[in-house]
C-alpha cells in the first residue's frame, strides 16, 4: 500500500480535508459563541397595518421569553414560534433572524367574537377557542355567549353572522347562539327573548322558521308585554311563554 504513490497521496489530501473542515468548524462555533450575537432584542411586530391591543411585553416577558434558548445561530426558530404561540391572545406567530442579534416575530392576534361554553373560553372570529382575560375581551362591551358539541366551534360562529342578518327586519341583535348535542338551534335575542328553532332537517328550514317569527312578531310585541320564549318548530304555528301567559298548538313540535 504503502510503495502506492497515488493511494498515499489521496490518503493524505483525505485525512488533511477532514483537519481543514474540522478547523473551520470549530472556528465557526467559535465565532457563533461571541458575545456579538448573543440576542439583545426580539421585536415583535403585528401582520399587516393592524396594531396589537393585547399582546404585551409583560406576557411575552412570563410566557415566551423564558422558553427561548441559544443565541442568534443556535436559537430553534420553531421553539421561538411555538413560545409565542402559547402567548394569550396569540393566534399564528412567524420568526425571522435579523443580523447580528435580533429576532423579529410577526404576531397574529385572536379577535374575540365571544364567549364559548361555561369554561371561560373565548372563541374567534374565525371560529377558533381560546384561552384569555374575558376582562380584556370585553373592553369593548360585553360579548355574545356561543354553545355547541366539540369542534362544532365554525359552524356556530357562523349560524351567529346569518342569525344577525335574519333578525335585522325586526331590529333585534342574537346574544347568545347554542347548539345542543342533538343539534338543535336556539337563539337569544337582546331583548331577553329566547327562540327555540329546533334541528336543521333541510338548508332552508332555520330561514323559514327565522322568516315566520320575524314576520308575526310585530303583532305579538304589540299585545304582549313582554316575552319569555317562542318555541318555532312547529309546522304551522309556534308556542310562546310571556308573563304567565302560554299558547301554542296542540300537535307536538318537529325537532
Amino acid at each position: 500500500m504503502w510503495h502506492d504513490i497515488r493511494m498515499l497521496n489521496a490518503t493524505t489530501n483525505t485525512l488533511l480535508g477532514a483537519v481543514a473542515v474540522s478547523v473551520l468548524a470549530s472556528g465557526i462555533w467559535w465565532l457563533s459563541q461571541r458575545p456579538m450575537f448573543t440576542l439583545r432584542t426580539i421585536r415583535i411586530e403585528a401582520v399587516g397595518e393592524s396594531a396589537l391591543r393585547h399582546v404585551n411585553p409583560s406576557t411575552v416577558r412570563a410566557t415566551a421569553v423564558p422558553r427561548i434558548k441559544g443565541n442568534f445561530f443556535t436559537a430553534n426558530l420553531e421553539t421561538v414560534r411555538g413560545a409565542f404561540e402559547a402567548v394569550p391572545w396569540v393566534r399564528k406567530a412567524s420568526v425571522r433572524r435579523e443580523w447580528p442579534n435580533r429576532l423579529i416575530v410577526t404576531v397574529e392576534e385572536h379577535l374575540p367574537l365571544g364567549t364559548w361554553g361555561d369554561a371561560g373560553k373565548l372563541v374567534s372570529v374565525k371560529g377558533d377557542v381560546f384561552t384569555a382575560n374575558l376582562a380584556e375581551a370585553e373592553e369593548d362591551g360585553e360579548l355574545p355567549e356561543f354553545s355547541g358539541p366539540a369542534g362544532s366551534e365554525k359552524e356556530v360562529v357562523s349560524r351567529y353572522r346569518e342569525l344577525a342578518d335574519w333578525f335585522k327586519s325586526i331590529r333585534l341583535v342574537p346574544d347568545a347562539v347554542s347548539l345542543s348535542d342533538r343539534y338543535a338551534w336556539s337563539v337569544r335575542l337582546n331583548n331577553g327573548m329566547t327562540v327555540n328553532l329546533g334541528r336543521e332537517q333541510t338548508s332552508a328550514m332555520l330561514k323559514e322558521r327565522v322568516d315566520r317569527f320575524t314576520g308575526i312578531y310585530p303583532q305579538l310585541a304589540e299585545r304582549l308585554q313582554k316575552i319569555d320564549s317562542v318555541d318555532m318548530r312547529y309546522p304551522n304555528g309556534l308556542a310562546l311563554k310571556a308573563e304567565g301567559l302560554t299558547l301554542g298548538k296542540d300537535k307536538k313540535p318537529k325537532r
